[in-house]
């Protein structure tokens, strides 16, 4: 019940245009067999993955059974809405979520990650497989529960080389986009600081490629081609902008995007100091100037 309320919010109190249900992307790793406290911190993991038999320990839970609760959250959320927006489900990349599980929560070097993929890399891929299997039915779950769309967060992908990436994530993406899309719902896919990435995110088939603020909306789409929607990419902390300027940083990315194929939205998550006026100002921003760009009056 909390969860359906607090994905609520956002639609009824700043009129954005679809749900996205307020979970964590720890949630199906937990249910793995791997302790998580999640604190003012951030997520923990007191005892983190550092051998292979830590790994070989892990197990692939069935979704319903281990996180049945985030379906029932998407059940409650679209009986709120009536169904008036779409609601949005999503789960970790299994890098992201396996450098968590290694390095044990947040990370600066991500020594402890990547030293698994570069001394035992083998025993990377076997985290990485147990987990794209926990992942698939986790999010096919929440298909089936009613999510219109599913969202994919990479979230430090881009603390990788190019070519670690294509070893390492792209794989195990590229197969969770094509399970997720033979269900019929569209995919999107983002990653933090990924810009060199890119051409590499293409690759997976993802409908929608979200960009950070790194990248300006035009060049990700020269680089992604007419293919693939962008979704994004305003700088969180804009949100701190005097009104006026706020609005012209709108305009630009909306320009800069053209009128299709494009989803307005932040480049990363809103942060906890940030006015609900402002949200609600960039929202009401978006729709005039959105509009004035379908109709080609956009000055």
């Amino acid at each position: 019940d909390l969860a359906a309320e607090v994905t609520v919010q956002p639609v009824t109190r700043l009129g954005v245009d679809a749900a996205i249900i307020f979970s964590d992307i720890l949630i199906p790793v937990e249910a793995m067999g791997i302790h998580l406290e999640l604190g003012d911190k951030g997520p923990h993991f007191p005892n983190p993955l550092r051998t292979p038999a830590d790994i070989d320990k892990l197990g692939v839970p069935d979704p319903v059974e281990g996180t049945g609760f985030v379906a029932e959250a998407i059940r409650r959320t679209r009986k709120a809405l009536n169904d008036s927006v779409p609601v949005i489900g999503f789960a970790g990349a299994p890098f992201t979520l396996a450098a968590y599980m290694v390095e044990g929560g947040g990370s600066k070097s991500y020594i402890q990650i990547k030293r698994l993929l570069f001394e035992q890399p083998e025993v990377a891929h076997r985290l990485f497989r147990k987990l794209t299997d926990t992942l698939i039915p986790y999010l096919k779950m929440q298909v089936e529960a009613g999510a219109k769309i599913v969202q994919i967060f990479d979230s430090w992908g881009g603390e990788l080389s190019p070519w670690d990436f294509e070893r390492f994530s792209l794989p195990y993406l590229t197969e969770m986009v094509t399970e997720l899309k033979a269900t019929g719902v569209p995919v999107i896919l983002f990653g933090v600081n990924m810009t060199p990435h890119l051409p590499l995110l293409k690759r997976t088939g993802a409908d929608v490629i979200g960009l950070d603020w790194r990248c300006p909306v035009d060049e990700g789409r020269r680089i992604l081609g007419p293919d693939v929607a962008t979704q994004g990419n305003l700088d969180p902390l804009h949100l701190f902008l005097p009104r006026e300027e706020l609005d012209g940083r709108v305009k630009d990315i909306l320009r800069r995007a053209g009128p299709t194929g494009h989803i307005f939205n932040l480049g990363h998550g809103i942060l906890p100091p940030t006015d609900p006026d402002a949200a609600k100002f960039l929202v009401d921003a978006v729709h005039k100037h959105g509009a004035a760009l379908r109709q080609g009056t956009l000055d």
